[in-house]
C-alpha cells in the first residue's frame, strides 16, 4: 500500500430524493458508510475532492481515511453511482474496515513486457488480455496497489492463469480456493 487517500465528510440527518438534490446543488455527494459492526451512517462528501481522488486507479481498492472533523474512520470504496451523461457522482458507498479482519478487494492487473515477449517479438503473435482485475483476499495492511503480470517469457499459444500470478505476501485469490475449475485465464498470446 503506497498511497494514502482521505476524504472530508459531514454527517447528515436529512435523507431522500429532495435532500440528495439539495446536497448536489451545494457541490456535495450523498454517501453512506457502513460495516465493522457499527450502524450505517449517512454522510456527505465534497464532490470535487471525490472526483480528484477518483482519477487515481488505486483509489478504487485502497484504504481511505474518512475524516469527520475530530474523528476519523478507515474505509474502502465499495460502490459508486455516476450520472449517465454528466461527469457527476450521484452517490457513494464506503465500507468501514477492521485491521484484523480479512477483506476481499478487486485489484487491477498491470501487464508488463508485452511488446518484448517471446510470443510477440519472435513468433509474431498478439497479446490478448482476458482479465483486467482480480479479486484478492487479505488483511487491510497487505492490500496491493496492483498486481504485475510479466509477459516476457510467454510464447505464442501459451496462457497465463490465475495460479501463475505472483502475489505479494499475505495476499490470496479466493477463486483458487474453489478448486482447479476456477483457475481462470488472465492473458494469452495468439
Amino acid at each position: 500500500m503506497s498511497k494514502e487517500f482521505s476524504l472530508q465528510a459531514e454527517a447528515r440527518s436529512e435523507q431522500g430524493k429532495g435532500a440528495s438534490r439539495r446536497l448536489r446543488r451545494e457541490n456535495k455527494v450523498p454517501a453512506v458508510i457502513y460495516g465493522a459492526g457499527t450502524p450505517a451512517q449517512s454522510i456527505s462528501l465534497k464532490h470535487n475532492e471525490l472526483i480528484r481522488n477518483l482519477q487515481d486507479e488505486a483509489f478504487y481498492s485502497q484504504l481511505i481515511s474518512v475524516n469527520f472533523g475530530d474523528r476519523k474512520e478507515i474505509a474502502i470504496l465499495r460502490a459508486l453511482q455516476r450520472h449517465p451523461a454528466k461527469p457527476i457522482i450521484l452517490h457513494a458507498d464506503l465500507q468501514r474496515i477492521k485491521d484484523d479482519e480479512v477483506i476481499e478487494v478487486h485489484i487491477p492487473l498491470h501487464f508488463m513486457n508485452e511488446e518484448g515477449s517471446v510470443g510477440v517479438k519472435v513468433s509474431g503473435g498478439t497479446v490478448s488480455r482476458i482479465l483486467n482485475e482480480v479479486l484478492v483476499a487479505c488483511l487491510p495492511k497487505n492490500i496491493p496497489e496492483y498486481i504485475e503480470v510479466d509477459m516476457l517469457n510467454v510464447d505464442k499459444g501459451q496462457i497465463i492463469h490465475l495460479s501463475d500470478l505472483k502475489l505479494p505476501e499475505g495476499v490470496s485469490l479466493p477463486e483458487l480456493a474453489l478448486g482447479n475449475d476456477h483457475n481462470q485465464a488472465v492473458a494469452a498470446i495468439h
